[in-house]
């Protein structure tokens, strides 16, 4: 390339192209940063989202909503607060009910896992945390009704108690492997959702009878 630096390029030779970047008028939008805004604003807008997926839960239906922008925020409060509400039920424990905590935990979390891997196992099209939040948020039933057998519980146990408690159970465990399998319905392949809400079921019915049998101390 030793030739090139003799090469010049006359005046008269006009030089064609563009070598200017037009500025054109940018939308608010795609000016608009997260980054940029207050804090409370950060906060009220995850709560707005996570408060839409729990309406979408009480309300189920065949939709994508909880597969869209995920998050598992809502499963997290939903976890914390039934282990909470469950702690220190085992009459024979002798502390102050913490293995109760931690098994509400790796029960819900663990058996989230188990369903997700076996969804995409059988050929489900959904990602893996899509499937936890599903999973997760649907547990919301099952947290109101935690919350009523213990408000139930304070009136007394005997078996108008046991009885109000079953019906009420049963009929949020229903509620909330319908609203899994009404979500998760569309990512399964036909031939094999029974594969798929089976073991929704049992992960259901193992938190639902944790609920039914909970004795307080």
């Amino acid at each position: 390339f030793a030739g090139l630096a003799d090469v010049s390029i006359s005046e008269d030779i006009p030089v064609e192209g563009e070598i200017t970047v037009p500025v054109g008028s940018r939308s608010p939008d795609e000016d608009y940063s997260t980054l940029d805004e207050p804090v409370k604003d950060t906060i009220l807008r995850d709560l707005k989202a996570v408060g839409k997926k729990f309406v979408h839960v009480m309300y189920p239906k065949k939709s994508s909503a909880l597969l869209r922008d995920w998050d598992l925020w809502g499963p997290l409060v939903l976890c914390v607060s039934l282990a909470l509400m469950l702690q220190g039920g085992s009459a024979d424990s002798k502390d102050d009910g913490g293995p109760q905590f931690a098994e509400v935990f790796v029960i819900i979390w663990f058996g989230a896992v188990v369903i997700t891997l076996n969804s995409k196992l059988l050929g489900g099209t959904i990602s893996f945390f899509q499937s936890l939040c599903v999973l997760g948020y649907c547990v919301l039933p099952l947290t109101v009704a935690m919350l009523v057998c213990r408000l139930v519980l304070l009136a007394g146990s005997g078996t108008i108690s046991f009885i109000i408690r079953l019906i009420v159970v049963a009929a949020m465990f229903g509620w909330s492997t319908l609203a899994s399998t009404a979500f998760l319905a569309d990512s399964q392949p036909p031939n094999r959702k029974a594969l798929v809400v089976y073991p929704i079921s049992l992960f259901y019915f193992v938190i639902s009878w944790m609920i039914l049998t909970f004795t307080p101390q």
